[in-house]
């Protein structure tokens, strides 16, 4: 077996990942032809096939998923020393791959980035937005070097780090303002729209409401909070959403909002990277920088209001 290549890996770990040519090609800023040569001489040197190809899709083989998992330990340590020599730098240059929630991003965002590019000169942002579970996974498999989530995420393998926390509101149809603000029990009567499954939020707001065991038909699923806010305004329900994203998701939508009384919902937002990160001293100064961001985002809006 003649010697594999850094770039020969990647590919193929592109390629599992999207199960499609095209698409993994694209990931790797490369044409499919050049691709899918790339894995054919992958293959021809390990002497056997590591993936199932159809005209729809392309899956790993029994002897391709094996060979996918040690890959990306490999990658993962490649990547690893990679971050050790920026490490040693006086100040953080180069890709800084970040995730971000999708009941964050949009809100925070904007700002965050202009802050970090400001305050790092040299320092190439790569975002990612996604739910959670992907983020975690993402991270264990070296593919992000920190996310931004809801905490708690309690896997022993990443640090956590608190940023900030923010209170949940009600959004009532506009008709509503005014109205006595429904508590925990009374919500539980009424047709909550909630995000989609593997949304954090979801959770979140089924704790406040102890609604776990809350027959489906009671409740209506939406894939992102614009969606939500726009079906309280025209009347299908209520929802709750995090205060940063209420001036955003609020100024096209025929709604009112409305603050729970003590104790209000609420969230602790914050950062997650793996323990043996090499970025670990550099990345809890970006915390630092995101909850700046954060802070200056909130008293902006309190100025506004």
């Amino acid at each position: 077996m003649t010697n594999l290549t850094l770039k020969q890996l990647r590919y193929f770990e592109a390629l599992a990942r999207q199960g499609h040519f095209g698409r993994a090609a694209d990931a790797c800023a490369i044409s499919q032809p050049a691709l899918s040569m790339q894995i054919k001489e992958l293959e021809e040197s390990l002497g056997t096939a590591l993936f199932e190809r159809s005209a729809r899709q392309v899956r790993l083989t029994g002897f391709g998923e094996e060979f996918s998992s040690r890959v990306r330990d490999v990658l993962r340590a490649v990547d690893e020393l990679e971050d050790l020599a920026r490490a040693s730098r006086d100040r953080l240059v180069g890709r800084l791959r970040i995730g971000v929630i999708p009941t964050v991003a949009p809100y925070l965002l904007p700002k965050l980035i202009g802050d970090l590019t400001r305050i790092h000169d040299g320092l190439d942002l790569n975002v990612r937005e996604t739910v959670t579970p992907k983020l975690i996974r993402e991270l264990e498999e070296g593919r992000l070097d920190t996310a931004i989530v809801a905490l708690p995420v309690s896997e022993p393998s990443l640090t956590e780090v608190a940023l900030f926390s923010e209170n949940f509101v009600l959004v009532r149809p506009g008709e509503d303002e005014g109205k006595p603000v429904p508590n925990r029990e009374m919500l539980r009567e009424m047709r909550l729209l909630l995000l989609e499954e593997g949304h954090c939020f979801r959770d979140q707001a089924l704790s406040f409401c102890n609604m776990h065991t809350t027959k489906p038909r009671e409740l209506l699923d939406g894939s992102s909070l614009s969606t939500l806010v726009q079906m309280v305004g025209a009347g299908i329900g209520v929802t709750l959403i995090p205060e940063m994203a209420v001036a955003v998701e609020t100024r096209s939508a025929s709604v009112s909002v409305a603050h729970f009384r003590d104790p209000q919902p609420s969230r602790t937002i914050g950062m997650i990277w793996r323990k043996t990160s090499p970025l670990a001293e550099q990345l809890l100064q970006i915390a630092e920088d995101v909850q700046r961001s954060a802070e200056s985002l909130r008293e902006e809006k309190n100025a506004l209001t």
